[in-house]
């Protein structure tokens, strides 16, 4: 092993190169705030691509996982286990009808996978239609909806009967036919920029659906569980999905998926046509439980709401000559630039700020629902300091 590989983190001198990481070590959080080895703590608003949706390390999360260790931390689907019926309540319990059974896995794209195999198996059609510039995973079924190249062709052929349209244009939704099995769509595209649906077109979507027998699939991984506002991002549009797709935040950090139908959908599945060894697991369940109630208990949603608001009237008013427009619901939120944004990332990173990117020109933000109004306001600091320096 040469010098220059001793300096190299572990997770890049001994893993497959499939991430970019940035020039820094997480070493712990807490609430919206990590640490490097060092100590310097960095206003976290990538927040694990929105997992932290409840912040890091929230002291009940802990407790629960702490809890559960001690009792029981793998069941087998095969039997019934009581944290995991707890869960599959309480999810029942938060969602609208008529969704209410729910399969649980691992992560988001899992619980696409499942909900692209429920609508071919539920309506004996192949054919699934998704949105331009949306994003679904990288497992194969979830791949092949997601829209961008980039990701799809070294995998080629993908799924066969995948076709993608325009989202929200509303003339395109005449290639939901007799023969689409599903409709998949992100209520708010995210990788690709941080897109809302346009007012009005979920709905005329969700009745296209209802006219031709096809099943509608929102996409909720990084816009559920709070996120934007809402429990649910669809609950902006009153409309209720055929099959609901959940990841990233529900577990409060720890894996999981969700995927949600109604029991008139759920009970066209035969058992034994899908499956995880370590979907609903005592311990991710436990998580899930807790998660779910800190997000109800203290009202995050609203809170997500009440300073998403805020904080994009504030953004507004910076950086004009770089800004071209601010977008988003709730605390999910897309500046986007006239420039590319990787460089300003990178800035804002040496300021003890961590942003991402969604798609080339367009900073995205994904903060804790429990970060601190001071601390959105170091944020505009910050964004106003790395802006000036393009504007100069």
């Amino acid at each position: 092993m040469t010098e220059e590989n001793d300096e190299k983190p572990k997770d890049d001198l001994y893993s497959i190169p499939f991430f970019a990481r940035r020039p820094i070590e997480i070493v712990r959080g807490k609430e919206a705030i990590v640490y490097d080895r060092e100590g310097t703590p960095y206003i976290d608003c990538l927040g694990g691509h929105g997992v932290a949706i409840v912040g890091h390390s929230h002291p009940k999360i802990v407790q629960a996982i702490c809890n559960q260790t001690k009792r029981l931390i793998v069941c087998s689907n095969a039997l019934h286990n009581d944290v995991r019926g707890d869960l599959f309540e309480l999810l029942a319990s938060i969602v609208p009808l008529p969704l209410s059974p729910s399969f649980l896995s691992n992560s988001g794209t899992e619980a696409v996978e499942c909900a692209l195999k429920i609508a071919r198996k539920a309506t004996g059609r192949t054919q699934i239609i998704a949105a331009k510039k949306g994003f679904h995973g990288r497992t194969m079924g979830a791949l092949t909806a997601t829209w961008n190249p980039k990701y799809k062709k070294p995998f080629e052929p993908l799924i066969p009967d995948f076709h993608h349209i325009k989202f929200g244009s509303e003339e395109e939704l005449d290639n939901i036919t007799e023969k689409t099995a599903g409709v998949i769509f992100e209520p708010i595209q995210g990788e690709s920029g941080v897109f809302v649906a346009p007012e009005g077109y979920l709905k005329k979507v969700k009745d296209r659906c209802f006219e031709t027998g096809t099943l509608l699939i929102l996409d909720e991984v990084q816009t559920g569980m709070g996120r934007t506002g809402k429990m649910f991002a669809f609950q902006h549009w009153g409309v209720i999905p055929d099959i609901l797709c959940l990841g990233k935040g529900i577990a409060g950090g720890f894996p999981m998926g969700a995927t949600i139908t109604s029991e008139e959908i759920a009970n066209k599945m035969e058992k034994l046509e899908h499956g995880s060894t370590f979907g609903g697991n005592p311990l991710a369940s436990a998580a899930a439980i807790a998660a779910i109630n800190v997000i109800t208990e203290e009202k995050l949603p609203e809170r997500a709401a009440e300073l998403g608001t805020w904080f994009m009237e504030r953004l507004n008013e910076l950086g004009k000559k770089a800004v071209r427009e601010i977008r988003g619901k709730g605390l999910m939120i897309g500046i986007d630039l006239r420039f590319k944004a990787e460089e300003y990332v990178l800035k804002a990173l040496k300021k003890q700020v961590l942003l991402l990117t969604a798609g080339i020109t367009t900073l995205r933000m994904l903060p804790p629902l429990i970060i601190q109004k001071e601390q959105l306001e170091r944020v505009l600091e910050v964004l106003d300091e790395i802006l000036e320096i393009r504007k100069a």
